[in-house]
């Protein structure tokens, strides 16, 4: 090797080494002032997430195989790696370049309510009638309000022998944080869907609905009754905080009850009946949805439960599910109080217009799928 060509090489390494050292550097320094800056200015882990979690998938795969090849094999061989430009604008702008709903949704107000991501689609199902999440003075939910009561119709099916029961246990968990959430056929004096609050005619009587064909299968039920309206007037918190005042009574049945193995949280959508009724052979039905908190880290058992019951719903009665939605972000809670349990999901039931007979309905399928859902899983685990 001649001196020239060793020169050269001496000076490619020391070149390489300077790169080196000044990357470490500038690491560390980099380190240094996100460690030593105030609080409110370093970056949080909600402001990464949002960052990096609608960057394609296939990006993070490629990165990882760089260091190992096998990922490399993770995609077909047609799949390209996105544009880097495209990468680096969604990063430092949040605008996705193939979805103008993120360019809208920051400039026209309201119209980040479709920001959403919708998991499993039931029939019908798209981004313009997503449920709705309505905060409106507390004092408009409490105002008195004239109000049909409903007459309870018995369940008509014959009570049959219980195969299987657990029991003294309660093992199922219902109650609702907008316990005050009511049906306008109800309401002869109110047409807005914002002010179908009541005190005693609300969607409290199908949680009732729902545990009392619970029961009938089999499986203990408690059904709280806790007015979380007057809960929050109480506190001088406003409708916003109405999760925190759930949560209390959440963990509350946790301690309590340690037979608890499933929680539900029911509510009433306020989106049109034409959007959240379904006719099966004949019968109206009130529409369901799940709704699953994607801030918490557990989630995914969570989504677990509500796509199990979505796909078992939708195979006994076809258009009864509305379908899956996770959601998180600034313009939701985002937990819902999931976090509290890997089998906990919130159940939109019906819509602002359905009647008490749809949704009674939907409750009666709804415990006849889940019976059959608990008593398969309690059989797997009996016999492993």
């Amino acid at each position: 090797m001649n001196k020239k060509h060793l020169k050269s090489n001496v000076q490619v390494l020391s070149r390489r080494g300077g790169l080196y050292l000044f990357s470490i550097v500038l690491l560390f320094l980099f380190i240094g002032l996100l460690t030593t800056v105030q609080p409110a200015y370093r970056f949080s882990s909600n402001l990464i997430t949002e960052w990096t979690r609608d960057i394609d998938g296939f990006v993070f795969y490629n990165l990882l195989g760089m260091e190992n090849r096998s990922f490399n094999g993770a995609f077909p061989d047609d799949r390209q790696l996105p544009e880097i430009s495209g990468v680096l604008l969604q990063i430092a702008t949040n605008l996705k370049p193939n979805d103008p709903r993120s360019l809208l949704g920051n400039e026209l107000p309201g119209f980040s309510i479709y920001d959403s991501q919708i998991l499993i689609a039931g029939e019908g199902t798209n981004y313009t009638n997503l449920p709705i999440e309505s905060n409106p003075p507390l004092e408009e939910v409490l105002k008195d309000r004239k109000a049909i009561m409903d007459e309870e119709k018995p369940i008509e099916d014959p009570l049959e022998d219980i195969q299987q029961t657990t029991g003294e246990r309660d093992v199922v968990f219902i109650y609702n944080t907008h316990n005050r959430e009511s049906f306008l056929p109800y309401l002869p004096d109110t047409t807005d869907p914002n002010l179908a609050h009541h005190s005693e005619m609300n969607i409290t009587k199908v949680s009732e609905r729902l545990a009392e064909s619970l029961e009938r299968k089999g499986i203990g039920t408690y059904v709280d009754d806790t007015d979380i309206g007057k809960l929050l007037n109480d506190k001088g918190w406003d409708y916003g905080k109405s999760y925190d005042a759930s949560r209390d009574i959440v963990e509350d049945a946790f301690a309590i009850n340690k037979d608890i193995q499933f929680v539900f949280d029911l509510h009433r959508d306020a989106i049109p009946k034409d959007k959240t009724t379904k006719v099966i052979d004949g019968e109206s039905f009130a529409k369901v949805m799940f709704v699953v908190g994607a801030e918490h880290s557990a989630h995914e058992k969570n989504l677990k439960l509500a796509s199990d019951l979505h796909y078992l719903i939708d195979e006994k009665y076809p258009g009864l599910s509305r379908g899956v939605l996770p959601k998180q972000g600034a313009q939701t809670n985002g937990i819902f109080n999931q976090d509290l349990s890997e089998n906990a999901v919130l159940i939109e039931f019906g819509g602002v217009d359905n009647t008490m007979e749809e949704l009674y309905r939907s409750a009666d399928a709804l415990a006849e799928i889940f019976s059959e859902y608990y008593w398969d899983a309690e059989a797997v685990q009996a016999n492993p």
